[in-house]
């Protein structure tokens, strides 16, 4: 089942002789539970094209589908509340609040949505994570893994209908990279979550189903790895 298409999206910055084209007519779509990985040398518009995917920078023009719903039809408050319940966004910096604990920091957008937490859900995720002994530590009491864990579990917490990763073990240590990696592909295969992941390391780009190369603001190539 498609659960996310992406029809010639493109993205400009700048006007006239000074115009930037990031993306240009980009078109591609991503199966429900697909672990796809997106490459390109830098400024090739991969993030560009995350940013975009998670409804936090607009498009100049095209459109981007996430289960059956035109984000960019929305307007801003609505966008806002979509993005929250149904993007999970992981970036390479960790984004926590400092002074919220690990179990505040990844039920946020439950209350910020005003909803209850589902505890078995929580639970499940805490222990896929290994975070059980951190739920009352602040961020700045954990390792950078850790932080990257808790980061991960923020965006899981709604089971959205997809999960963003930007870079996401750009900040970290090899021994690090491996865990967070490794920890994804497990959450993509026992809760069947549909996973992009921006990546400039081939070896992680290798462990995906699929590959989306950037050049220049297009594909230059699509190729799948595993069914």
């Amino acid at each position: 089942m498609e659960i996310l298409r992406v029809e010639n999206l493109s993205k400009t910055y700048g006007d006239g002789e000074t115009a930037v084209t990031a993306l240009n007519h980009i078109s591609f779509s991503v199966q429900k539970g697909e672990f796809v990985a997106i490459i390109g040398p830098s400024g090739s518009g991969k993030s560009t094209l995350l940013h975009i995917l998670g409804g936090v920078d607009t498009p100049t023009s095209g459109k981007v589908i996430v289960d059956h719903t035109d984000i960019y039809e929305m307007d801003e408050t609505a966008l806002a509340i979509f993005r929250r319940r149904q993007i999970g966004l992981i970036y390479q910096f960790f984004n926590l609040i400092p002074v919220l604990n690990v179990e505040e920091n990844i039920t946020l957008p439950l209350l910020l949505d005003g909803r209850e937490v589902n505890q078995d859900n929580l639970t499940n995720i805490v222990e896929i994570l290994g975070l059980q002994q951190r739920l009352k530590h602040l961020p700045n009491q954990l390792s950078g893994g850790q932080q990257q864990r808790v980061s991960i579990g923020r965006a899981l917490i709604n089971t959205p209908a997809i999960v963003l990763a930007d870079e996401p073990t750009g900040n970290l240590d090899s021994k690090n990279s491996a865990d967070v990696i490794s920890l994804l592909k497990k959450l993509h295969k026992e809760r069947n979550q549909t996973l992009i992941i921006i990546t400039h390391d081939e070896n992680i780009a290798l462990q995906a189903d699929r590959i989306i190369s950037i050049q220049d603001g297009m594909i230059s190539k699509d190729e799948v790895i595993r069914r």
